[in-house]
């Protein structure tokens, strides 16, 4: 099995989204335990971490390369009452656009309509596209491009009409 560092980043952000305080992946030549908690110190840089290191060495708890300001990052406003959650239906990544060179389907501002596509959801390399169930306008945009999502987090926030 091998891991390259996007494919560790992008683990890594998806164990953050979750409740899993420690996840193991073990294979015939390497294995990776993951932590989340405040027993393990930062470091604001990741290990290194390649097929020449043997396995056994790699058999250790890393830290995760979290920098510390996305840690410290400001809270999200509260929402007001009145507004309506978009959220995802399943788990999988999220995209804004139908294309990277393309515009996204909404961006904050932007009127909505029931039915109107607002984005995309793509899990085992399906691209299902979301549809508001709600007409108003986007007043908050929740995820960033690419990111990948669970059941039921909230995308984005509408003001209802």
């Amino acid at each position: 099995m091998q891991l390259n560092f996007n494919e560790l980043r992008e683990l890594i952000a998806a164990l953050n989204q979750t409740d899993i305080a420690e996840l193991t992946l073990k294979s015939a030549d390497f294995e990776l335990t993951l932590r989340k908690g405040d027993r393990y110190p930062l470091s604001g840089i990741p290990p290194e971490v390649s097929n020449a290191v043997p396995p056994a060495a790699l058999n250790a708890t890393l830290p995760l390369p979290v920098a510390p300001s996305e840690l410290s990052a400001p809270p999200t406003p509260v929402a007001d009452k009145r507004w309506v959650e978009i959220t995802s239906p399943l788990v999988g990544t999220f995209y804004r656009s139908p294309a990277p060179d393309e515009p996204p389907f909404v961006d904050v501002g932007d009127r909505i309509r029931t039915g109107q596509t607002v984005c995309i959801i793509e899990a085992m390399k399906v691209m299902n596209e979301l549809e508001a169930e709600v007409s108003g306008q986007i007043v908050e945009v929740l995820v960033e491009n690419g990111q990948p999502v669970e059941f039921g987090q909230a995308l984005m926030r509408v003001n209802p009409d």
